[in-house]
Protein backbone atom coordinates (compact mmCIF):
# COMPACT_ATOMS: atom_id res chain seq x y z
CA UNK A 1 0.00 0.00 0.00
CA UNK A 2 1.01 3.26 -0.91
CA UNK A 3 0.42 6.87 0.91
CA UNK A 4 -1.80 7.43 -2.52
CA UNK A 5 -4.33 4.59 -2.16
CA UNK A 6 -7.26 4.58 0.20
CA UNK A 7 -7.14 2.57 3.25
CA UNK A 8 -11.20 1.43 4.07
CA UNK A 9 -10.92 1.47 7.46
CA UNK A 10 -9.25 4.76 8.02
CA UNK A 11 -7.23 5.34 11.56
CA UNK A 12 -10.45 6.06 13.73
CA UNK A 13 -9.77 4.50 17.47
CA UNK A 14 -12.24 2.28 16.89
CA UNK A 15 -9.79 0.62 14.18
CA UNK A 16 -6.83 0.82 16.44
CA UNK A 17 -8.93 -0.93 18.82
CA UNK A 18 -9.12 -3.87 16.50
CA UNK A 19 -5.30 -3.78 15.29
CA UNK A 20 -4.14 -3.55 18.86
CA UNK A 21 -6.05 -6.93 19.75
CA UNK A 22 -3.94 -8.83 17.01
CA UNK A 23 -0.97 -10.77 18.22
CA UNK A 24 0.68 -14.23 16.35
CA UNK A 25 -1.49 -16.87 18.15
CA UNK A 26 -4.85 -15.20 16.84
CA UNK A 27 -3.23 -14.10 13.71
CA UNK A 28 -0.26 -15.56 12.40
CA UNK A 29 0.06 -19.16 14.25
CA UNK A 30 0.57 -20.34 11.07
CA UNK A 31 3.87 -18.77 10.26
CA UNK A 32 4.50 -19.41 14.15
CA UNK A 33 6.47 -22.68 13.71
CA UNK A 34 9.18 -20.74 11.35
CA UNK A 35 9.69 -18.01 13.85
CA UNK A 36 13.56 -19.12 14.76
CA UNK A 37 15.41 -16.68 17.05
CA UNK A 38 17.88 -14.72 15.09
CA UNK A 39 16.04 -14.29 11.75
CA UNK A 40 15.29 -11.24 10.40
CA UNK A 41 11.75 -10.70 9.37
CA UNK A 42 9.55 -7.61 7.77
CA UNK A 43 6.57 -6.87 9.05
CA UNK A 44 4.60 -4.95 5.67
CA UNK A 45 1.26 -2.68 7.13
CA UNK A 46 2.15 -3.68 10.76
CA UNK A 47 -0.20 -1.10 11.78
CA UNK A 48 0.09 -0.78 15.50
CA UNK A 49 2.92 -2.57 15.98
CA UNK A 50 1.51 -5.31 18.15
CA UNK A 51 2.21 -8.35 16.18
CA UNK A 52 5.71 -6.68 15.28
CA UNK A 53 6.76 -6.76 18.92
CA UNK A 54 6.26 -10.44 19.30
CA UNK A 55 8.16 -11.40 16.18
CA UNK A 56 11.01 -8.97 17.80
CA UNK A 57 10.09 -10.58 21.37
CA UNK A 58 10.35 -14.06 19.72
CA UNK A 59 13.17 -13.90 17.01
CA UNK A 60 15.72 -11.47 18.61
CA UNK A 61 18.29 -10.65 18.14
CA UNK A 62 17.27 -10.97 14.52
CA UNK A 63 16.29 -7.49 12.95
CA UNK A 64 12.80 -6.73 12.85
CA UNK A 65 11.94 -3.78 10.66
CA UNK A 66 7.83 -2.92 10.52
CA UNK A 67 6.43 -0.88 7.27
CA UNK A 68 3.43 1.27 7.13
CA UNK A 69 1.95 3.75 4.79
CA UNK A 70 0.73 6.13 7.48
CA UNK A 71 3.45 8.11 9.44
CA UNK A 72 0.96 8.52 12.69
CA UNK A 73 0.25 4.90 13.01
CA UNK A 74 4.50 4.32 12.59
CA UNK A 75 5.13 6.73 15.36
CA UNK A 76 2.32 5.17 17.74
CA UNK A 77 4.28 1.58 16.85
CA UNK A 78 7.82 3.15 17.71
CA UNK A 79 6.55 4.31 20.71
CA UNK A 80 4.82 0.51 21.61
CA UNK A 81 8.62 -1.47 20.67
CA UNK A 82 10.82 1.77 21.55
CA UNK A 83 12.50 -1.05 24.56
CA UNK A 84 13.27 -3.01 21.96
CA UNK A 85 16.56 -2.80 20.20
CA UNK A 86 16.24 -5.42 17.63
CA UNK A 87 12.61 -3.85 16.46
CA UNK A 88 12.78 -0.28 13.44
CA UNK A 89 9.36 1.26 12.48
CA UNK A 90 9.60 2.74 9.39
CA UNK A 91 7.02 4.59 7.01
CA UNK A 92 7.24 3.07 3.30
CA UNK A 93 5.51 2.22 -0.17
CA UNK A 94 4.58 -1.40 -0.31
CA UNK A 95 5.39 -0.70 -3.78
CA UNK A 96 8.67 0.12 -4.03
CA UNK A 97 10.25 -0.81 -0.48
CA UNK A 98 13.52 0.79 0.50
CA UNK A 99 15.44 -1.82 0.71
CA UNK A 100 17.99 -3.72 -1.06
CA UNK A 101 17.37 -7.50 -2.58
CA UNK A 102 17.64 -10.18 -0.47
CA UNK A 103 17.54 -8.36 2.90
CA UNK A 104 14.93 -9.99 5.21
CA UNK A 105 14.83 -14.14 5.59
CA UNK A 106 11.09 -13.35 6.29
CA UNK A 107 8.52 -11.09 4.71
CA UNK A 108 5.04 -11.24 6.24
CA UNK A 109 1.69 -9.24 5.71
CA UNK A 110 -1.49 -9.35 7.66
CA UNK A 111 -4.56 -7.96 6.58
CA UNK A 112 -2.65 -5.52 3.86
CA UNK A 113 -3.27 -7.70 0.65
CA UNK A 114 -6.93 -6.92 0.63
CA UNK A 115 -6.25 -3.01 0.74
CA UNK A 116 -3.96 -2.76 -2.32
CA UNK A 117 -4.84 -2.13 -5.85
CA UNK A 118 -2.15 -4.31 -6.83
CA UNK A 119 -1.56 -7.02 -4.48
CA UNK A 120 0.04 -8.94 -7.21
CA UNK A 121 3.07 -6.09 -7.17
CA UNK A 122 3.08 -6.05 -3.61
CA UNK A 123 4.05 -10.05 -3.59
CA UNK A 124 6.49 -9.39 -6.05
CA UNK A 125 8.14 -6.49 -3.92
CA UNK A 126 8.07 -8.82 -0.75
CA UNK A 127 9.58 -11.27 -2.49
CA UNK A 128 12.25 -8.77 -4.05
CA UNK A 129 13.36 -7.91 -0.58
CA UNK A 130 13.55 -11.83 1.09
CA UNK A 131 16.65 -14.05 0.34
CA UNK A 132 16.32 -16.76 -1.87
CA UNK A 133 14.82 -20.09 0.28
CA UNK A 134 13.66 -17.44 2.48
CA UNK A 135 9.51 -17.31 3.15
CA UNK A 136 6.89 -14.82 2.00
CA UNK A 137 3.79 -14.81 4.37
CA UNK A 138 0.73 -13.13 4.19
CA UNK A 139 -3.06 -13.93 5.55
CA UNK A 140 -5.94 -12.00 4.69
CA UNK A 141 -9.51 -11.78 5.27
CA UNK A 142 -12.56 -13.02 3.03
CA UNK A 143 -15.32 -11.38 4.40
CA UNK A 144 -17.61 -13.14 1.59
CA UNK A 145 -17.29 -16.12 3.59
CA UNK A 146 -18.63 -14.28 7.46
CA UNK A 147 -21.63 -15.74 8.79
CA UNK A 148 -23.31 -15.02 11.80
CA UNK A 149 -26.51 -16.23 14.43
CA UNK A 150 -28.85 -15.50 14.81
CA UNK A 151 -29.72 -13.94 11.28
CA UNK A 152 -29.74 -9.88 11.60
CA UNK A 153 -30.96 -7.86 8.68
CA UNK A 154 -28.41 -5.59 10.19
CA UNK A 155 -25.22 -7.31 10.08
CA UNK A 156 -26.67 -8.80 6.65
CA UNK A 157 -27.02 -5.21 5.33
CA UNK A 158 -24.02 -4.27 6.96
CA UNK A 159 -21.68 -7.32 4.95
CA UNK A 160 -23.23 -5.93 1.71
CA UNK A 161 -21.92 -2.34 2.61
CA UNK A 162 -18.63 -3.06 3.65
CA UNK A 163 -17.81 -5.30 0.52
CA UNK A 164 -18.91 -2.27 -2.03
CA UNK A 165 -17.05 0.42 -0.11
CA UNK A 166 -14.01 -1.49 0.35
CA UNK A 167 -14.32 -2.10 -3.90
CA UNK A 168 -14.82 1.52 -3.98
CA UNK A 169 -11.22 2.09 -2.50
CA UNK A 170 -9.59 -0.18 -5.25
CA UNK A 171 -9.22 -3.28 -2.32
CA UNK A 172 -10.84 -6.91 -2.75
CA UNK A 173 -12.63 -7.88 1.16
CA UNK A 174 -12.71 -11.46 -0.55
CA UNK A 175 -8.96 -11.82 -0.41
CA UNK A 176 -8.27 -15.16 1.36
CA UNK A 177 -10.32 -17.10 -1.22
CA UNK A 178 -7.36 -15.30 -3.89
CA UNK A 179 -4.56 -15.16 -2.08
CA UNK A 180 -2.65 -18.61 -3.51
CA UNK A 181 -3.93 -17.60 -7.03
CA UNK A 182 -2.03 -14.13 -6.36
CA UNK A 183 1.13 -15.66 -5.43
CA UNK A 184 1.00 -18.13 -8.04
CA UNK A 185 0.58 -14.36 -10.38
CA UNK A 186 3.62 -12.88 -8.91
CA UNK A 187 5.99 -16.20 -9.40
CA UNK A 188 5.84 -18.44 -6.65
CA UNK A 189 6.17 -22.22 -7.46
CA UNK A 190 6.36 -23.42 -3.81
CA UNK A 191 3.52 -22.28 -1.98
CA UNK A 192 1.95 -23.70 1.86
CA UNK A 193 -1.27 -23.08 2.07
CA UNK A 194 -3.90 -22.98 4.91
CA UNK A 195 -6.92 -21.54 6.52
CA UNK A 196 -8.10 -20.29 9.88
CA UNK A 197 -10.49 -17.92 11.25
CA UNK A 198 -11.61 -15.51 13.80
CA UNK A 199 -14.68 -16.61 16.17
CA UNK A 200 -16.50 -14.47 18.97
CA UNK A 201 -19.26 -16.05 21.12
CA UNK A 202 -18.54 -15.36 24.65
CA UNK A 203 -20.11 -11.82 25.87
CA UNK A 204 -16.37 -10.13 26.58
CA UNK A 205 -15.44 -11.19 22.67
CA UNK A 206 -18.99 -9.78 21.81
CA UNK A 207 -19.31 -6.60 23.65
CA UNK A 208 -15.29 -5.72 22.01
CA UNK A 209 -16.41 -7.08 18.46
CA UNK A 210 -19.77 -5.73 17.97
CA UNK A 211 -19.20 -2.63 19.84
CA UNK A 212 -16.23 -2.06 17.66
CA UNK A 213 -18.43 -1.89 14.46
CA UNK A 214 -20.99 -0.43 16.29
CA UNK A 215 -19.00 2.73 16.74
CA UNK A 216 -16.92 1.92 13.47
CA UNK A 217 -20.17 2.18 10.74
CA UNK A 218 -21.05 5.45 12.00
CA UNK A 219 -18.15 7.49 12.96
CA UNK A 220 -14.83 6.10 10.84
CA UNK A 221 -13.72 6.60 7.38
CA UNK A 222 -15.86 3.72 6.11
CA UNK A 223 -18.85 5.87 7.28
CA UNK A 224 -17.43 8.89 5.68
CA UNK A 225 -16.78 6.70 2.43
CA UNK A 226 -20.38 5.04 1.95
CA UNK A 227 -22.10 8.41 2.71
CA UNK A 228 -19.83 10.57 0.87
CA UNK A 229 -19.91 8.18 -2.54
CA UNK A 230 -23.42 7.43 -1.87
CA UNK A 231 -23.43 4.13 -1.38
CA UNK A 232 -25.45 4.27 2.15
CA UNK A 233 -27.76 7.17 4.05
CA UNK A 234 -27.38 7.85 7.51
CA UNK A 235 -30.29 6.24 8.32
CA UNK A 236 -29.26 2.98 7.02
CA UNK A 237 -25.96 3.38 8.95
CA UNK A 238 -27.62 3.68 11.86
CA UNK A 239 -29.67 0.43 11.42
CA UNK A 240 -26.16 -1.11 10.71
CA UNK A 241 -25.18 0.26 14.12
CA UNK A 242 -28.38 -0.94 15.71
CA UNK A 243 -27.62 -4.15 14.43
CA UNK A 244 -24.49 -4.53 15.86
CA UNK A 245 -25.61 -3.41 19.39
CA UNK A 246 -28.40 -6.43 19.03
CA UNK A 247 -26.10 -8.76 17.96
CA UNK A 248 -23.74 -7.71 21.11
CA UNK A 249 -26.12 -7.75 23.42
CA UNK A 250 -27.71 -11.45 22.48
CA UNK A 251 -26.33 -14.59 24.43
CA UNK A 252 -26.80 -16.72 21.55
CA UNK A 253 -25.21 -14.62 19.48
CA UNK A 254 -22.00 -15.93 17.54
CA UNK A 255 -19.80 -14.89 14.36
CA UNK A 256 -17.25 -16.70 12.70
CA UNK A 257 -14.63 -14.84 9.78
CA UNK A 258 -12.35 -16.73 7.82
CA UNK A 259 -9.10 -16.24 6.39
CA UNK A 260 -6.63 -17.41 4.08
CA UNK A 261 -2.88 -17.61 4.65
CA UNK A 262 -0.14 -18.84 2.17
CA UNK A 263 3.45 -19.53 2.97
CA UNK A 264 5.93 -19.03 -0.29
CA UNK A 265 9.29 -19.85 -0.49
CA UNK A 266 11.25 -16.89 -2.03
Amino acid sequence: MNTTEHYTHGHHPSVLRAHSWRTIANSAAYLAPHLVPGLSPLDLGSGPGTITVEFADRLAPGRVVGVDAAAEIVEQASALGADRPNLEFIVGDAYSLPFEDDTFDISHAHQTLQHVADPVAVLREMRRVTKPGGLVAARDVDYAGTFWFPESAGLTAWLDLYERVHRSNGGEPDAGRRIKAWALQAGFEQITTTASVWNFSNETDREWWGGMWEERVLKSAFAEDALSKGLATQEQLDAISAGWREWANTEEAWILIPHGEIIAVA
